[in-house]
């Protein structure tokens, strides 16, 4: 007997986990529409814990009876003694040696232990799994009868074989029948993995076979399941899970493709293919050359193969050091309030003015700058409206009023962009700059929840056995540009076109970078698509090369290199499929949906269509040419580390901000979390504006005295410092913000050498 364990679908090794709070019963559930995804989400959830749960518990049981073979084993040893000894007579009855050995060892387990030394058998997982889920049927049966019911499963083949289940399923369920009144014959059964068969009987009370439906059942939940994080089953209503076709521009809109394609301004989709795979392969083919010359020449110095008996292995070597935060410049200046930083940022861009009433213009009255500002600092360090209350002295109930009237996600967007255009106007912006170019990056930040909201995750790395949240933040110059809150178990690099296409501010950088986190088989393509160089740090550049070098000709045209390429482009594929490409990039342009749900389908590894093969093809292609860039280029290497650099700077400034409670957040819902995130950027962006005024108007004094030493130091001072902030205490917001005399401040600081105001 062969072990088989609950065959996992490709889609789980590659999907991150899905965690859910316990689903509501059913009358929560009736109160949730399918439109929202969280019913299928709750599908999912449940479904995982249970087969988690059967698969724990068989594990158990095949672990007890190993215990206990290993104890039958020494007994089964004396029972062979009875043959190699002198206990017995010749004359003695088999029957008497056999009761003296079922002495010793009973017949049932002598027989166990027989078939193992004879046969090597071995204990079957699965069947003890199914066992357990036997016992869990009254908890399914309970928590996704009504789901099935609820929610319409479609897929792509109209004659789906496990649709014809669910449907069958569903129609028994509407009608108010047991399954057991159904005869097994009336069961589909075409959508049956063959090794699951004969787990789906089992014998009753007199030793006949029955057909187990509630197995039946839990199969084609499990199916579902399958199906639904792979993309071979879709919800048409749901958002999450609706057929990738629906998320694309529909047929008759894509008949404009060309004028379309000229509003979205992406040039290389109004080339044609040919010509544009031409260029990209002289380009590829001559870069693969003029690296590998290098490495032979010793050009690249910053090459280097390390070798171990007949293996060889090569190596970089990267930058180190990086722009500090909390500079000692600043140790010099005077400690400020955080409600005084606020009120000076707003007399510069009334960021104030953008938070209008939730209703608009049916309320004429505005909030009061002291209240809105006890409101965003009680959000964004964590402390909440009630605590503000208390070490304030504005009382809870006019905070939360005033926080309900005007404080929103739309109105912080809009608060946010105010501050980070007046931050780009600064002269000392644009000195921010790396190689001539804004260089942006993206990072998720962690964040433990004490409450479990819908989105709270594990992550066992982060939190340990708590559950939490991920801001994760787009940085530009030292700016936080862009921020959302996602779920410590979803991909990052679903997310990196998202949050850099819909960046609403001045700020738009040219290059972007990430940590391996945000790489997938979809983002240099759609980044390059789009007209942004997309430049990721990889942690083992060795085996990313070693995987992922493509090239335009077959592999044994490359022989002699050093670094060379796994595989030729299927140039065809790309050709064949271009049209289809230039439509799904077109519907991101467009918005037609969130494109973090298009960039995860794209990259699902379960999703088996050409489509998305010939966009990964020619996702090979931008990223061998970046690879090949990354090992040539050492000032490459560097510009990705110091953007890489500036985003955890921020993130040590963000933390700073939102202090209070350990850091762990206490809000209730995902609502409530990303109002704590955009109020934590604000003040954040607040002090970046208020340094980096500072900065900017002692460049520009230092300018006219012409001291260049002075200007390169001050250069390399970044504005992400807070330890001249005062985030704590008790506020008093009544008396009004102390006016902070930057004129002064400049005075101050230009009497000193720069030198000397570095050194602290």
């Amino acid at each position: 007997m062969s072990v088989l364990v609950f065959p996992r679908v490709s889609s789980l090794e590659s999907a991150p986990m899905l965690e859910f709070p316990n689903p509501p019963r059913d009358a929560g559930l009736r109160s949730l529409s399918p439109q929202d995804s969280y019913v299928e989400l709750t599908l999912i959830y449940k479904i995982r814990g249970y087969l988690d749960e059967a698969r724990d518990a068989a594990k158990q049981r095949v672990y007890a009876y190993r215990l206990q073979a290993n104890d039958d084993l020494q007994q089964a040893g004396a029972v062979l003694k009875l043959f190699t000894t002198d206990h017995f007579a010749e004359d003695t009855p088999f029957s008497t040696v056999q009761a003296k050995a079922f002495g010793i060892l009973p017949r049932q387990k002598l027989d166990f232990i027989a078939d193992h030394l004879t046969t090597k058998a071995k204990f079957d997982e699965t069947a003890f799994a199914w066992e357990h889920i036997d016992r869990l049927a009254h908890q399914f049966k309970r928590n996704l009868r009504l789901i099935l019911k609820t929610v319409d499963f479609a897929a792509s083949r109209a004659d789906d074989p496990l649709i014809e289940a669910t449907h069958f399923l569903k129609n028994a369920f509407q009608a108010e029948m047991s399954l057991r009144q159904y005869s097994p014959e009336t069961f589909p059964n075409r959508f049956l993995p063959e090794n699951t068969k004969r787990y789906l009987e089992g014998l009753d009370a007199e030793g006949q076979k029955r057909f187990l439906c509630d197995r039946y059942e839990f199969l084609v939940y499990r199916l579902l399941r399958n199906g639904l994080e792979a993309g071979d089953i879709f919800c048409r209503d749901s958002v999450r899970f609706r057929s990738f076709s629906s998320d694309l521009i529909d047929d008759q809109t894509w008949q404009k493709k060309e004028d379309l394609i000229a509003d979205t301004g992406m040039a290389i989709l109004s080339r044609p293919i040919e010509a544009h795979l031409a260029s990209l392969k002289q380009m590829l083919e001559d870069r693969i050359t003029q690296v590998n010359q290098r490495i032979a020449e010793g050009s690249n110095e910053h090459f280097e193969i390390k070798r171990r008996g007949k293996q060889s292995r090569w190596t970089l070597i990267y930058p180190r050091g990086g722009e500090s935060v909390n500079h000692t410049f600043f140790d010099t200046l005077s400690v400020v309030d955080i409600g005084d930083v606020l009120h000076f940022v707003n007399q510069r861009c009334q960021f104030m003015d953008a938070f209008e009433h939730v209703l608009g213009h049916y309320i004429k009255h505005s909030a009061d700058d002291r209240v809105l500002t006890g409101c965003l600092i009680g959000w964004a360090t964590n402390m909440g409206l009630s605590k503000m209350g208390e070490v304030s002295d504005i009382g809870y109930h006019t905070l939360a009023s005033t926080s309900n009237d005007f404080i929103c996600l739309q109105t912080l967007s809009l608060a946010n962009d105010r501050v980070c255009n007046l931050i780009a106007s600064l002269p000392i912006f644009r000195h921010y700059d790396i190689d001539g170019t804004i260089h942006s990056s993206s990072d998720g930040q962690k964040f433990e929840t004490r409450i479990h909201t819908i989105n709270a995750r594990h992550s066992p790395k982060y939190f340990g056995l708590k559950k939490g949240i991920v801001s994760y933040t787009l940085v530009a110059n030292h700016v936080p540009v862009n921020a959302k809150i996602i779920g410590a178990n979803e991909h990052e690099s679903h997310y990196v076109f998202d949050i850099l296409k819909n960046n609403t501010t001045d700020i738009q950088p040219q290059v972007h970078s990430t940590d391996t986190h945000g790489t997938n088989e979809v983002n240099f393509a759609i980044l390059h698509l789009f007209g942004y160089q997309f430049a990721p740090r990889y942690g083992d550049i060795y085996d990313k090369v070693s995987k992922s070098l493509y090239g335009f000709s077959h592999p044994s045209q490359y022989e002699d290199m050093l670094i060379k390429p796994i595989r030729k482009i299927k140039e065809n594929l790309i050709i064949s499929e271009w049209e289809n490409i230039a439509r799904i990039m077109v519907s991101l342009a467009l918005k037609t949906t969130t494109q973090s749900i298009i960039v995860s389908k794209l990259s699902a590894y379960a999703r088996k269509n050409k489509t998305r093969q010939a966009l990964w093809e020619y996702d090979n292609i931008i990223k061998s040419l970046y690879l090949l860039d990354y090992i040539d280029s050492l000032p490459l290497r560097k510009n990705v580390q110091r953007a890489l650099n500036r985003g955890e700077n921020y993130h040590k400034l963000r933390r700073a901000v939102s202090y209070a409670n350990f850091g762990k957040l206490r809000f209730k819902t995902e609502h409530e979390q990303q109002i704590w995130n955009e109020c934590a950027r604000l003040i954040t962006n607040c002090i970046i504006y208020y340094n980096a005024t500072i900065l900017s108007q002692l460049l520009e004094s230092k300018k006219k005295n012409g001291n260049e030493k002075d200007i390169v130091e001050l250069l390399g001072v970044s504005p992400v410092a807070w330890r001249h902030i005062n985030l704590h205490g008790r506020y008093e917001f009544s008396k009004g913000p102390q006016e902070i005399d930057m004129n002064a401040i400049i005075d101050k600081l230009s009497q000193l050498a720069v030198q000397q105001t570095l050194a602290g």
